[in-house]
């Protein structure tokens, strides 16, 4: 797993993070971090959500768990005893969380440890923030590169985001140090029908607030949740999915490519003008 003789270093930290819970981070960080690794990168997510461990349900590793983020951090485990190898894509790896309520198991030390570790063995780092401010989210963000801030159209998450951009321009490493994370912003659950009834925030609204550039829209979709019930990253489950090519799309601008929006439309309508030109 160590990289060959010669190979530039060149490993990324990203942080997935969101200032409230349920936005849908965990699915992202899984989605995200098989769509790199599907095009040749080393990726490893690690799950920074102590106490509650549900990135390695999704990964679908969760009866593979022997040691976790927590025993290397103390010393019980090495890294390489923790990381659990993907059964399907083999640059994939995970870092599991430790399901333990001490939350003050997460130093920052061992964490910095941790992190410069797994920096000389991948080419992407992406790190499952809990949400919110507190010990656990602002960890996860301390040693980043760049930011992924996930939120739904509502105000409420909207809100939180800016919250936590406001974060990471002041507790992170690079901020010490005078330097910015790099953000983006991926919206989630995004419902063309609802936007267009006034019924959530439309996508110039939430860039308009959050002032971030804006790194995909993933729509609302069942195959979202369908993926996660069988333990399988969407982008993994079903490739050909709206969301699943959303996420792919995401994962490539990620990458410095310049990849056209796609704003997902509102199916009924399109239904309706199909349906109207039929009767005519």
């Amino acid at each position: 797993m160590e990289r060959g003789e010669g190979e530039a270093e060149m490993a990324k930290v990203v942080v997935v993070t969101s200032g409230k819970g349920g936005v849908g981070k965990t699915t992202t960080t899984a989605a995200l971090g098989a769509a790199l690794a599907q095009r040749g990168e080393r990726v490893v997510v690690v799950d920074f959500d102590v106490g509650l461990r549900n990135l390695d349900l999704i990964m679908g590793a969760e009866r593979r768990v022997v040691f976790d983020l927590i025993n290397v951090i103390q010393g019980v485990a090495k890294l390489s005893q923790a990381l659990i190898r993907d059964k399907r894509l083999e640059n994939l790896w995970l870092l599991p969380a430790s399901q333990t309520r001490d939350k003050d198991a997460l130093t920052e030390a061992g964490v910095e440890r941790v992190i410069a570790d797994l920096r000389t063995k991948f080419d992407w780092i992406l790190c499952d923030s809990p949400a919110g401010i507190e010990r656990g989210a602002t960890l996860a963000m301390r040693y980043a590169d760049e930011a992924i801030i996930v939120t739904n159209p509502e105000v409420s998450s909207v809100r939180d985001s800016d919250r936590i951009i406001g974060m990471l321009d002041s507790k992170t490493v690079k901020a010490e140090s005078g330097e910015r994370v790099t953000k983006h912003v991926l919206i989630t659950r995004y419902d063309a029908g609802r936007a267009a009834r006034g019924e959530m925030l439309s996508i110039d609204d939430i860039l308009e607030i959050l002032a971030t550039p804006l790194l995909g829209i993933i729509p609302e979709s069942q195959d979202v949740l369908r993926a996660s019930n069988v333990g399988s990253p969407v982008t993994l489950n079903n490739a050909a999915s709206v969301a699943a090519r959303a996420y792919a799309d995401a994962a490539r601008r990620l990458c410095g490519e310049t990849i056209a929006m796609m704003v997902p439309a509102e199916r009924k309508r399109f239904m309706d003008r199909l349906l109207g030109r039929r009767a005519a």
